[in-house]
């Protein structure tokens, strides 16, 4: 094996291996394809009676992940390489965020429903 061999597969952390087009094609469309089977699925399963009840929104939610993988892995090209760490690290980050967000404001609501006095007793105090 030569050093020349060795230099041409070299790539700096963050570069990508080039792909023709017709192999980036492919994968988006194979990316297309599953998430237009896993939207397909979705509506099935929330507009048929083949499926148990209390089971439809589990069932919604395990298709809803699914369909983030395909578009992290496809389209976003979010994988377990070496050369994005970082944008796991930034995803990780986004989501912590969103989950403070929207944890922190359902925990408030509930908490202020919790504590504001009944209606009546409300309107007697500002008359």
């Amino acid at each position: 094996m030569s050093d020349q061999t060795h230099i041409e597969h070299d790539l700096a952390p963050g570069e990508e291996e080039q792909h023709s087009v017709g192999e980036r094609i492919v994968g988006y469309v194979v990316g297309l394809g599953l998430a237009l089977l896993l939207t397909a699925t979705s509506f099935f399963i929330a507009g048929t009676d083949l499926v148990w009840q209390p089971s439809i929104p589990v069932a919604l939610i395990v298709l809803a992940i699914a369909q983030m993988g395909v578009h992290l892995v496809f389209f976003l090209h979010i994988t377990t390489g070496p050369d994005n760490t970082n944008n796991v690290l930034a995803l990780a980050f986004g989501l912590l965020v969103v989950f403070l967000v929207v944890g922190g404001t359902v925990w408030i609501m509930a908490h202020l429903n919790q504590n504001m006095p009944p209606m009546d007793q409300f309107i007697r105090m500002h008359s």
